[in-house]
């Protein structure tokens, strides 16, 4: 059963960007000419996604100010505010009664800090069997280590150093169940996963196409780039 709630995680300070970042979220940092959010906004859309929650701390107003409710895209987009960044794991936990609000059990989490040129269809019409569902990259250079193990369909956690482990992108649907458990405050997502992995209660994939941690100055001026017209991407 697919579903039509996604989650854009938009709450970390942005520290790595400055001083882009000093006075602008860095989800509101265009490419393109069109803020990075707003491009993730306009991709779940036309992958038939709906219903949009979004979770801000740093700033926020400027992205709410920008995106209103959604009207404008074609779609309902609604905001957790955090008066304090809660992390991966505490931000989607504090965000869930409006996640599950639609009578959605699954809502897919996509990291707004990430750029796939996967259409998001990929997503919205898989069907979640377990706990999560992750989609993973070659390692980048700044986490040549990877995350998690791709073994059979499952997502594994490195048992060794020896393990061929890929990235995680930033990408991923999750079960309101792989939240049981969790109390407010601020807590990684990373834990939550590794814990359902041991139960084989999330599943996993490799995408192959075009992925950025869009983390630095210099990884948005590649982004920038990849983006320019004539540059092929999907």
């Amino acid at each position: 059963m697919s579903t039509q709630t996604a989650m854009i995680l938009a709450a970390g300070l942005g520290t790595r960007m400055r001083p882009l970042t000093n006075h602008t979220p860095k989800p509101m940092l265009a490419v393109a000419g069109i803020p990075l959010i707003e491009h993730h906004v306009r991709k779940l859309v036309a992958a038939g996604f709906d219903y949009i929650v979004i979770n801000h701390a740093y700033l926020g107003e400027q992205i709410e100010a920008h995106l209103k409710d959604g009207e404008a895209f074609g779609c309902r987009i609604v905001y957790s505010r955090e008066s304090q960044a809660l992390e991966t794991g505490g931000g989607i936990f504090n965000a869930l009664p409006l996640l599950c609000a639609n009578g959605d059990d699954a809502f897919c989490v996509i990291n707004g800090d990430v750029w796939l040129d996967m259409d998001y269809k990929i997503i919205q019409q898989h069907a979640l069997n377990g706990l999560a569902h992750l989609w993973l990259v070659a390692n980048p250079a700044h986490n040549v280590a990877g995350d998690f193990v791709l073994a059979d369909g499952q997502a594994q956690e490195k048992q060794n150093e020896n393990d061929t482990a890929l990235t995680f992108s930033g990408a991923s649907i999750l079960h309101k169940t792989l939240f049981d458990g969790c109390r407010d405050g601020a807590f990684k997502l990373a834990p939550l996963l590794k814990q359902a992995m041991s139960a084989q209660q999330v599943s996993g994939e490799q995408y192959t196409g075009y992925w950025l941690d869009v983390g630095t100055v210099e990884r948005l001026a590649e982004l920038e780039t990849h983006l320019q017209p004539g540059v092929d991407n999907e």
